[in-house]
């Protein structure tokens, strides 16, 4: 199966329609009337798909639900549906994060396109947190000492005055250096580099 593709509105004839193309396209499908439906339900992040929300629905609208699931922390692609598009919620949308807004009715070729790319960048962001979460694995690995020297290295010092502002010798720097490339799994002092400015270790400016 190419993922669970979740449908949230509330005109049922559509949820059908919307859920027949899906299914006859490869896709699973859950459908919810209402988008305190889809926060019942709690929909897994780990699984690939995306929610395919209406903009109004009664209750809880959804640029709203999206509001309430970025709190939550879901990784979810959200492509908003919309009979009635206008420019101030589609803006809001898709600063928020949302994938791809789609006027109603809305043609399968270009529905099924736009749940394409929203998989393609799901996959990427996963993979993306999964190689922050083992750098932050191999960052806690690192003694109090190596620790210290790390941040020192990614701010361009050299051993000499990581030397100096520690108390130590280059020496006892080279060896906590060693260290430091070999628990982080790194190469190169570039890597060690980019790996503090994807953590946020980092400034805009390398310090």
């Amino acid at each position: 199966m190419r993922g669970l593709i979740h449908v949230v509105d509330d005109d049922m004839s559509f949820r059908t329609a919307i859920e027949r193309r899906l299914k006859l396209a490869g896709y699973q499908v859950a459908t919810y009337a209402s988008a305190h439906d889809l926060l019942d339900a709690s929909p897994d992040d780990d699984q690939p798909g995306c929610i395919l929300l209406d903009v109004r629905i009664p209750g809880l609208s959804g640029p709203d639900l999206q509001s309430r699931l970025i709190e939550q922390g879901s990784t979810l692609p959200i492509i908003f549906l919309t009979g009635h598009a206008d420019t101030p919620t589609t803006v809001r949308a898709i600063k928020a994060g949302a994938e791809d807004f789609l006027t109603k009715p809305v043609s399968s070729e270009l529905l099924l396109d736009a749940i394409e790319r929203a998989m393609v960048h799901q996959n990427a962001t996963r993979a993306q947190r999964g190689r922050l979460e083992t750098f932050r694995t191999h960052l806690a690995t690192l003694t109090h000492r190596e620790r210290q020297v790390f941040d020192l290295i990614v701010r361009g010092k050299i051993n000499k005055q990581i030397a100096h502002e520690l108390g130590t010798t280059e020496r006892t720097v080279k060896a906590h250096r060693h260290q430091v490339i070999e628990k982080m799994q790194v190469h190169s002092l570039a890597e060690l580099v980019s790996i503090a400015e994807r953590l946020g270790m980092l400034d805009t400016n390398g310090h």
